[in-house]
């Protein structure tokens, strides 16, 4: 991983890190204030009644004070200190698996708790400056500061070389990648209030269980705390890293207060521009972003997919479904000439898809856009709105899986959306030229002198001109059209190719403004 992509990947995780400090924080001093049951017996509902008592006390805010050598630490200072590899947890134990730990300064104040357990037995991973390197000796110092974060490694490119596939570090943002990947969109615990003009609450996770993995085996279980002014939580993670890293969560969630605008198994990503939204970026490179688009599987069997846009003004959407069978933040462009990013390499940065287990009810897929100047802020947020909103003293559970991959992990045998291209119309300068390229396993078996059609809607304005070609260079189909909107300053636009019997493609949904 380069220096350029750490640094952007720590600015990114880090602003959510420094809004949460605004609005929630951790308890630096856990063992002081107290964790009852953290350490001692552990059973997969310690964490879960800890979260509980938890959630029945006041909410005390986080001591984030830190030794005045590091109180101001830059980035380059941060990255200076480097935990030392032999030291891993679990190093040298011919496992899996082990574990880092990330230095608490720069973005990372808050101290944040980390556990072994073993035996069925909970123990304090204990904190020694000498875990760490560092490029300015003024910058170790001997006070007990614990940890900022973590780092799990495995052989997931080369047998027997460890390398880092997940980081927990900063708020509740986590993430991960599949075999071959970068780093690219992060997870989150919980969302609360985002995109809600009033400011939005960054619940954090104060402190971390691992469990110390069997010989041979290729799956680590870890236990995380939930903590914020609204609402304690504990998660369960059983991850199994692969071509698909595979996050299974478990997660109960307790409201000290009313929580009306919840976001379960939030997605957080970055995206700058694309061919759908080139023309207010002056940059030489075809697109930049994490991930190009929305797709959800609603609990009706609709396969909907959402090309982002990075507007000019701030963009909330949302998607009313009933026991929705997934949805995810993905990035389908897979080719180097997609991005020409010899540093970034946005092509091999991870879709994330979420598979609820179990009947979430009705609510809504939430998707906020927001503008963004470059390609360093996080801009992109979705997640599940339950419809009744979250009372204070009960209990929430959600249960879902979590595939961070190159694709949707399940087949189709509906046509793709495999590109979305928007541009000026020559003759009319009010218009837009949307070109939208269909391509998959529809076009694999079906006779060749088959005919298609698009079926297009726009809730306002006029679609015009539409036309449907081969394109021989996707084995696919391009369709094309004009928008006209008239006066309006916001359209919601939806097609799908369909044959003489009926839709064969993924709905393609748009939202069009100035």
């Amino acid at each position: 991983m380069s220096s350029s992509i750490q640094r952007r990947d720590l600015i990114k995780v880090g602003a959510g890190a420094t809004l949460a400090s605004l609005a929630s924080g951790v308890v630096s001093k856990a063992r002081a204030e107290g964790l009852n049951g953290a350490v001692g017996a552990f059973d997969d509902g310690t964490v879960r009644q800890i979260a509980k008592q938890l959630a029945s006390a006041p909410y005390k805010a986080p001591d984030q004070s830190l030794p005045k050598a590091i109180d101001n630490l830059n980035f380059d200072q941060f990255r200076s200190i480097a935990y030392r590899e032999e030291k891993a947890l679990w190093h040298g134990e011919n496992l899996a698996f082990d574990a880092e730990f990330f230095p608490r300064g720069f973005l990372y104040r808050p101290r944040i708790e980390i556990y072994e357990v073993k035996d069925g037995q909970s123990a304090v991973v204990p904190y020694t400056p000498d875990l760490f390197s560092y490029g300015d000796p003024s910058l170790e110092v001997t006070d007990d500061l614990g940890f900022a974060g973590l780092r799990l490694r495995t052989a997931i490119n080369t047998p027997g070389v460890m390398e880092e596939f997940c980081v927990f570090l900063g708020a509740s943002y986590f993430r991960a990648v599949g075999k071959g990947q970068n780093y690219g969109l992060s997870a989150r615990g919980f969302a609360d209030g985002t995109g809600d003009p009033k400011g939005e609450e960054f619940a954090l996770f104060r402190a971390f269980w691992l469990e110390k993995p069997q010989p041979n085996v290729q799956s680590i279980v870890i236990h995380a705390l939930l903590d914020s002014p609204s609402l304690a939580g504990a998660f369960r993670f059983t991850i199994r890293p692969g071509d698909t890293t595979v996050f299974d969560v478990q997660s109960a969630i307790f409201p000290r207060t009313k929580i009306s605008q919840s976001g379960i198994a939030p997605l957080t990503g970055m995206f700058y521009f694309d061919a759908n939204d080139h023309n207010h970026v002056d940059d030489w490179r075809p697109a930049a972003h994490d991930s190009e688009a929305l797709q959800m599987w609603t609990g009706s069997g609709q396969q909907l997919f959402r090309p982002l846009r990075n507007p000019l003004d701030l963009q909330f959407s949302a998607f009313n479904d009933v026991s929705p069978r997934g949805f995810g933040l993905m990035q389908r462009r897979r080719n180097f000439h997609d991005f020409e990013d010899l540093a970034l390499n946005y092509e091999k940065r991870p879709s994330l898809w979420i598979e609820p287990i179990g009947d979430w009810g009705e609510g809504w897929v939430d998707l906020v856009e927001i503008p963004t100047p470059n390609e360093v802020n996080d801009n992109i947020v979705s997640f599940w709105r339950p419809k009744v909103p979250l009372a204070a003293g009960k209990e929430y559970s959600f249960t879902y899986r979590m595939y961070w991959g190159w694709d949707n992990p399940f087949p189709t045998s509906l046509a793709r959306i495999g590109a979305t291209r928007v541009g000026s119309v020559t003759d009319d300068k009010n218009a837009r030229f949307f070109a939208i390229d269909f391509m998959g396993s529809p076009f694999d078996h079906l006779p060749k002198d088959a005919h298609f059609h698009l079926v297009p809607q726009a809730s306002v304005g006029t679609i015009r001109n539409v036309v449907v070609e081969p394109n021989p260079n996707i084995n696919g189909w391009r369709t094309t059209f004009e928008f006209v909107p008239g006066d309006e300053k916001l359209a919601e636009l939806r097609c799908v190719l369909a044959s003489d019997t009926g839709p064969i493609s993924e709905e393609w949904l748009y939202r069009w403004t100035p």
